[in-house]
């Protein structure tokens, strides 16, 4: 499975409807709505690279409210045990 990170512009007042509208495409498996410089981020996960140009380009990048798509592929994925140590690291308990 390929897992690709999807930085999302979009226009402030779509926002919610462009959110919800990724999320119920197939293949997109989370939209996060964040402060930054994007304002969404989905993550998606398809069988084939082919996948990702099929999704992105023409299903993403057409939904309304969509202005901009910046696209980051995964090379390897780490557990959630080790992500939770990492912000772990300086804590006393």
């Amino acid at each position: 499975m390929i897992t690709a990170i999807v930085l999302i512009h979009a226009a402030a007042d779509s926002i919610p409807e462009a959110a919800q509208a990724i999320a119920d495409i197939e293949g997109v498996s989370e939209v996060y709505s964040c402060a930054g410089d994007v304002d969404l981020i989905a993550l998606v996960r398809v069988p084939t690279h082919e996948g990702l140009a099929d999704l992105i380009p023409a299903r993403i990048s057409k939904v309304d409210g969509v202005l901009g798509t910046d696209t980051h592929i995964a090379f390897r994925s780490y557990s959630k045990a080790d992500t939770e140590s990492a912000f772990e690291i300086g804590v006393e308990d």
